[in-house]
C-alpha cells in the first residue's frame, strides 16, 4: 500500500485493514514472532548465502542473482498477447455512469465526475473496474466519488499484465514454493 492510503486506513478515530476494510482492533507488538523472523536463517534463492530472515528483504533488493530468480519466473508464467482485439474490453476509455458523457480516459472521469457530480449520492456502477477481469458489471458502489479518489489514482495498465495467465502463475508459485523450502 502507499503511504496515503495506509494513513487513510489507520486514522486514529477509526482505523480499519486495508483490504477489507474492517476495523481494527489495538493490540500488543508479536514479540515472539519478531525474535523467530531474527534468529531464523534461511539461503538466498538467487546467491546462495545464508542469512536471518529478518535481513532477507534488504539482501534480496540489492542481490542481483537474486533479481534474475525472480524475473526467471515471472517469464515462465506470462504468456504472449492475445492478438483477438475484438474480444478485448475497452480499458482506454469510459462513459460517465451519471450522464453517461462518453470517451474519457481514467483521469478524464475522475476529473469530469468530480467537478459535475460530486453531491450525487446515486448508486453507480464503475465503468473502470466493470472493464477489468475481475471486475462485476453489476457491482453498484455505495459511494462512487470515494472509490474514484482511493481505487483509481492510478492507471492499472501501469502495473498489471492482462495478458498473463492466472492459473500458470498461481502453479508456477506454488512449485517455487515447494522448490523454496
Amino acid at each position: 500500500f502507499c503511504t496515503p492510503c495506509l494513513q487513510e486506513c489507520l486514522k486514529p478515530k477509526k482505523p480499519v485493514c486495508g483490504v477489507c476494510r474492517s476495523t481494527l482492533s489495538h493490540g500488543t507488538r508479536a514479540l515472539d514472532l519478531e525474535k523467530q523472523i531474527e534468529t531464523t536463517e534461511t539461503t538466498c534463492n538467487g546467491c546462495n548465502k545464508k542469512m536471518y530472515l529478518s535481513k532477507m528483504r534488504s539482501h534480496a533488493a540489492s542481490c542481483s542473482k537474486y533479481q534474475n530468480y525472480i524475473m526467471e519466473g515471472v517469464k515462465a508464467v506470462t504468456k504472449e498477447p492475445l492478438h483477438n482485439s475484438r474480444n478485448l474490453p475497452n480499458r482506454f476509455t469510459f462513459p460517465c455512469p451519471y450522464c453517461n458523457e462518453k470517451n474519457f480516459d481514467q483521469e478524464g472521469l475522475v476529473e469530469h465526475c468530480k467537478t459535475l457530480h460530486s453531491m450525487d449520492a446515486k448508486q453507480v456502477v464503475c465503468p473502470i473496474c466493470a472493464s477489468m477481469p475481475w471486475g462485476d458489471p453489476n457491482y453498484r458502489s455505495a459511494n462512487f466519488m470515494e472509490h474514484l479518489q482511493r481505487r483509481h489514482r492510478f492507471s492499472y495498465d501501469t502495473f498489471v499484465d492482462y495478458d498473463a495467465d492466472e492459473d500458470a502463475m498461481m502453479a508456477q508459485v506454488l512449485m517455487r514454493s515447494l522448490r523454496d523450502k
